[in-house]
């Protein structure tokens, strides 16, 4: 008799667990869903292109970019360069630049608390004149 008790608990500690422990299957869920969170804004910004093929060694160097400078002080001032202008000035100027074969790029530099309007009257000369290379300056926080 004691045999046979002795097999049926050890009947007992060999059966089947019939269920099934869900944190770990939780656990993966929400992993799963935090990767295709932060995932799924990343795959919307990109746009599938093929790009041209460059040579490594391009045969020809580039030529160096050449800058004028355009100010324009808090109080609406022009410069050209370091030198004092009005706009019938820098006009006559930016004509001269449209005439060579190679212009410079523009380079604006505007005080940040000077009126909008006084930057885009320097623009719309500059675009009046067929120049079409600007570079608008600003300072890093």
């Amino acid at each position: 008799m004691k045999h046979r008790s002795k097999m049926l608990q050890a009947d007992r500690r060999l059966t089947a667990v019939t269920t099934i422990n869900m944190t770990p299957l939780i656990d993966l869920a929400f992993a799963l869903l935090i990767i295709f969170i932060i995932a799924t804004p990343l795959l919307e910004q990109t746009i599938p292109l093929h790009l041209p093929l460059e040579n490594a060694n391009p045969g020809s160097t580039r030529d160096e970019v050449v800058y004028q400078g355009i100010s324009i002080t808090q109080d609406g001032q022009l410069f050209w360069g370091t030198e004092p202008v009005d706009l019938d000035t820098l006009s006559r100027n930016l004509e001269l630049l449209s005439a060579q074969p190679n212009p410079p790029v523009l380079n604006i530099r505007a005080d940040a608390r000077l009126p909008y309007q006084r930057v885009i009257e320097v623009i719309d000369l500059i675009k009046q004149n067929q120049l079409d290379k600007i570079s608008l300056d600003t300072q890093v926080r």
